[in-house]
């Protein structure tokens, strides 16, 4: 393989894995800004399903969230503006990710500080989940976000270094 498709390669897959990870990260922020509609649509789902009678723990946990956050909507609707803040700032961070899609060598640092952060969810849930009552299992499948996230992250600063290796674009070569 040339240098020049080695790099084209290279470049393509970083972009791809990008696009995977900020969707992800879309998607996430987008969803905390319907949290009350979305338990509702959750317990529904889940009863629908037959949930309950397999995984009662699950079921019973949803409808405690559900019926916590109904109860704050109704009488403290400010308290919810703290999760339109978690969303905005998901949004946010998944702009940032624009810098290593258009120069990933420069930008790696961006793609490092977005592994720190999917890291720093694991001593956050075992921290402040047992404060906040959140049960075991539920920190776990927090904890997982973190480490579902790192793993295309660790693709995309692997390939850059790769690219990185390759050494600068040769002047005039057409930007992939």
């Amino acid at each position: 393989m040339s240098r020049a498709s080695e790099r084209a390669a290279l470049l393509r897959s970083i972009r791809a894995w990008l696009v995977l990870f900020v969707v992800c990260l879309v998607l996430s922020g987008a969803t905390a800004f319907p949290l009350v509609h979305e338990l509702r649509w959750t317990e529904q789902a889940l009863r629908a399903l037959s949930v309950p009678a397999h995984l009662p723990g699950l079921t019973d946990w949803i409808a405690r969230v559900r019926q916590g956050l109904d109860a704050t909507d109704a009488r403290y609707p400010f308290v919810l503006y703290g999760t339109d803040w978690l969303a905005f700032a998901h949004l946010v961070i998944a702009v940032a990710f624009w810098g290593p899609y258009r120069d990933p060598v420069r930008n790696v640092w961006v793609v490092e500080f977005g592994m720190i952060a999917c890291a720093g969810i694991i001593p956050l849930a075992l921290i402040c989940g047992p404060i906040r009552g959140i049960p075991l299992w539920w920190s776990l499948i927090d904890m997982s976000f973190g480490v579902f996230g790192a793993i295309p992250l660790y693709a995309v600063r692997r390939r850059i270094k790769r690219l990185e290796a390759l050494g600068p674009q040769p002047t005039g070569a057409p930007a992939v």
